[in-house]
C-alpha cells in the first residue's frame, strides 16, 4: 500500500461502508482496537496528584461521574523495538480529566472546541476544509506522487544524515543545560528540555506508521535511538490520534520503561485509549486547560487549539480532539503544533502566551495543495505560524521521516529558506536539524548553539 494514501482509505471505508451500508463493528477489530468501558471523572488538586480515586468534597465545586467497565482481556501490546512489554502492577490511576488555575475558555475572544450534533469534535474556523469524494478519488488514483524518496541508504544517509544523540554519546552529559535543548527524533518527535523538564512530543520509535506493522507508511529514516536510550522523560504531549502521533508501540515501550512517573498530557477523548495500554498517570485537557507535572508546578502545560481532525479506526471520526501545546515556565517557554492547518488561533495563543523561546512547527505533508491545506501546514504557513506566536527560535517538524504526501521529500526546507528570506527574517530564526541533531538556545541572550 502506497505510504501517502493510507488513512483516507480509511476514510473511504467509513464514508462508503459504514455511513451507507452500516458495516459490523468487526470492522474496527481488524484494527485491534476495541474502546476501553471505563470513565472516570473527579476534581483534580494542584498538579492533580495525591486525588487520584478520592470522592470531592462540596468545597472542590466539581460532580464525581463514574461508570463501572471491565477492559477487556487480550495481548500484551507490542514495544516499538518489538517483543512483548511486561506486565505491570496494576495501581490506583492519577489520571484526571480536569484542569486547575485560569480557564481561558471563560473569555468570549477565544476559540473554544466545540461539536456537531453527532458529538463529534469539529474545526470552528473557515479555513477548515476536509477533502471531498472527487478530491479524494484524484489523490488516491490520478495525482502524482512527486516525493521521489531514494531506495539507496547511502544517499539518504548524505541527504538526511541520522546522528547518534547526545544522551547516547555521552550519557554523563545528562544534567540540565543552563538554556533549552531541543534534539530532534523524526517527524513530530522531539526532545525538549527546559526549566528542568524533560518533554516528548508525539513519540514515534516505531518502523511503521499504522496498527499493523507489515503495512502502512514505512520510515524511510529510522529512528536515532530506542526508548531505551533516552534520557529521563517527565512529560509527554499528544497531539491527536493518528497513527503517526499516537503510535501504540512507543506509548508501550514508554509506559514500561517510566511507568507512574511519566505523565501524559492529551486532548480530550484520548485518555481511556492510553489507559488501556496501561498508562496510570494521564491528563485529559480541553482547550485552554492546563496543569503541570508533580514537583515542578512551576512549568505550566496548556493544551492549545490546532485545526486537523482525528481517526484511527472505520467508526471513530473525530470522536477525540486535536491540540497543540504551550508549556510555560518562570524562564523559557515552549510551542509544540502537532499536526495542523493555518488557522487565526495561533495568533490567540501568540497573544496570551508569547512570546515564546521555542516552537516546534510542521513544514512537510503539504501537496496536492487542495487535499492537504485544511489539514497541514506549508512552509510559508509555518512561518506565518512562527511569526504568529511571536517566537524567537521554531525547529522544523514533520518532515524527512514518512512520505505522506507527494512533494519532493527535500522541498519543504528549502521553501522554509524562501519563505524566510521573502519576509527579511533571519534563516538561523527558524531552522532544521538532522535526525538526532541537538540545539542549545541559551538562558540569557536567546542565542542558539550547535
Amino acid at each position: 500500500m502506497a505510504t501517502g494514501p493510507f488513512k483516507y482509505l480509511q476514510v473511504f471505508v467509513y464514508k462508503f461502508i459504514y455511513k451507507r451500508a452500516r458495516a459490523p463493528r468487526d470492522l474496527v477489530s481488524f484494527f485491534g482496537l476495541s474502546c476501553l468501558q471505563t470513565s472516570i471523572r473527579w476534581s483534580s488538586s494542584r498538579c492533580a496528584v495525591s486525588r487520584c480515586m478520592e470522592k470531592p468534597t462540596a468545597s472542590d465545586g466539581a460532580e464525581l461521574e463514574e461508570t463501572a467497565g471491565l477492559v477487556e482481556d487480550g495481548e500484551l501490546p507490542q514495544g516499538a523495538e518489538g517483543g512483548n512489554v511486561e506486565p505491570r502492577t496494576l495501581r490506583k490511576s492519577s489520571s484526571s480529566r480536569k484542569s486547575f488555575r485560569l480557564d481561558y475558555r471563560l473569555e468570549e475572544e477565544v476559540t473554544k472546541s466545540s461539536r456537531d450534533k453527532y458529538g463529534r469534535w469539529t474545526n470552528p474556523w473557515p479555513t477548515w476544509r476536509f477533502p471531498s469524494y472527487s478530491m479524494l478519488f484524484r489523490f488516491l488514483v490520478l495525482e502524482k506522487n512527486h516525493s521521489n524518496v531514494p531506495t539507496s541508504k547511502e544517499v539518504l544517509d548524505s541527504e538526511l544524515p541520522v546522528m547518534e544523540p547526545y544522551f547516547v554519546q555521552n550519557p554523563e552529559a545528562l544534567d540540565s543545560p543552563a538554556g533549552m535543548r531541543v534534539t530532534w527524533l523524526g517527524h513530530a518527535t522531539v526532545l525538549v528540555e527546559m526549566e528542568g523538564v524533560n518533554i516528548l512530543t508525539d513519540p514515534i520509535f516505531s518502523q511503521r506508521a499504522s496498527p499493523l506493522q507489515f503495512m502502512g507508511p514505512k520510515r524511510y529514516r529510522g529512528p536515532p535511538c530506542t526508548v531505551e536510550q533516552l534520557p529521563r522523560i517527565d512529560a509527554v504531549l499528544i497531539s491527536h490520534s493518528h497513527y503517526d502521533h499516537l503510535d501504540a508501540g512507543s506509548v508501550a515501550s514508554l509506559n514500561a520503561r517510566f511507568g507512574g512517573e511519566l505523565r501524559w498530557f492529551v486532548p480530550l477523548g484520548l485518555m481511556d485509549w492510553l489507559a488501556k495500554m496501561g498508562c496510570e498517570n494521564v491528563m485529559e485537557l480541553d482547550w485552554w486547560e492546563e496543569n503541570c507535572v508533580p514537583g515542578h508546578d512551576n512549568v505550566t502545560f496548556v493544551c492549545t487549539p490546532s485545526q486537523h481532525w482525528s481517526k484511527r479506526t472505520a467508526l471513530d471520526d473525530n470522536r477525540s480532539l486535536w491540540s497543540s501545546w504551550s508549556v510555560l515556565g518562570p524562564n523559557q517557554r515552549f510551542f509544540f503544533a502537532g499536526d495542523t492547518g493555518y488557522c487565526s488561533s495561533f495568533q490567540e495563543i501568540g497573544r496570551r502566551f508569547g512570546p515564546f523561546d521555542l516552537a516546534a512547527i510542521p513544514i512537510g505533508a503539504y501537496q496536492p495543495r487542495d487535499v492537504m491545506q485544511g489539514q497541514h501546514v506549508d512552509p510559508e504557513e509555518a512561518v506565518q505560524i512562527h511569526q504568529d506566536l511571536q517566537a524567537k527560535w521554531s525547529v522544523a517538524i514533520h518532515w524527512g521521516t514518512f512520505a505522506l504526501a507527494y512533494e519532493y521529500y527535500l522541498e519543504p526546507p528549502v521553501r522554509l529558506r524562501e519563505s524566510l528570506e521573502q519576509k527579511g527574517l533571519k534563516p538561523e530564526c527558524f531552522f532544521t536539524l538532522h535526525h538526532g541533531e541537538s540545539r542549545l538556545i541559551a538562558a540569557q541572550d536567546g542565542d542558539v548553539f550547535e
